[in-house]
């Protein structure tokens, strides 16, 4: 049975510290991502993004509000999902392939059963003759391949992507973005990516969320109505054009961008 990858987000507010005193992150947000969408969230540094992927996942509560994943509430750190950060926080000690188990390694899994999938993943990503190359021995988008491998190694349902490319040289970033559009394209996993790049948001995404400065609020909802795969054509889209004009308009609107 095909598993559900929706995720609900309703009313959702969030302050660190005291209810009355303390620093409030998010407030009133609701978003219904729906099974195998990819829908990023960009914003101003400060604005709740990170924090928002922190209560889908479960690693921090909601002060109000509620939030399901697979239909199911979320009240504790979710096993189901896969993160990929912005660093990816390899071992120095692990092989790349054994860098990849890792997680299988930590949650007590069958380390011989999950090996197939975890080479068949880093053929996926271009790393298929780097399994048995250390760290060291990797570029900068090469690591982060391995680390977007690890996340998917145990087959989650939804695939939480924290800035991962903003650690990368232009070049190596545009050819990321066009891997994460095929990777994603051949699992129908549902993603959330968080980025500050316009451009990343628009090419990769189903939708864009907008949010607005702290607390963090959706300012602004974008469908983004394009053919897949966009590839590295895609800037030369009249819908991109039109709905990068639009978002960089409200951050100039807004003060956060400034001409």
């Amino acid at each position: 049975m095909k598993k559900d990858k929706s995720v609900q987000i309703a009313n959702v507010t969030k302050i660190y510290g005291h209810p009355q005193s303390g620093v409030k992150a998010l407030s009133d947000i609701s978003l219904l991502i729906k099974d195998g969408e990819f829908v990023s969230i960009v914003g101003p540094s400060g604005c709740g993004k990170s924090t928002l992927l922190r209560l889908v996942s479960g690693l921090v509560p909601v002060t109000s509000g509620f939030i399901t994943v697979a239909g199911e509430k979320v009240t504790e750190p979710l096993t189901d999902v896969g993160i990929v950060f912005q660093q990816p926080i390899l071992l120095d000690w692990r092989n790349i392939l054994d860098n990849v188990l890792f997680q299988i390694d930590m949650r007590g899994g069958d380390m011989t059963a999950a090996t197939p999938r975890a080479k068949n993943l880093l053929e996926k990503v271009g790393l298929g003759d780097f399994m048995m190359k250390w760290p060291h021995e990797l570029s900068g988008g090469m690591k982060q391949r391995a680390a977007i491998a690890r996340s998917l190694v145990h087959d989650p349902s939804l695939l939480i992507m924290d800035e991962p490319f903003g650690a990368l040289d232009a070049l190596t970033r545009e050819q990321m973005r066009v891997d994460i559009e095929h990777l994603w394209m051949t699992t129908g996993k549902t993603v959330i990516f968080i980025t500050h790049s316009i451009d990343e948001a628009v090419l990769l995404s189903d939708r864009v969320v907008v949010m607005s400065q702290r607390p963090g609020t959706i300012d602004h909802i974008f469908e983004v109505d394009m053919p897949r795969p966009r590839g590295l054509h895609g800037r030369r889209n009249s819908i991109f054009q039109e709905l990068n004009e639009k978002i960089t308009e409200i951050f100039l609107n807004r003060g956060i961008l400034k001409a």
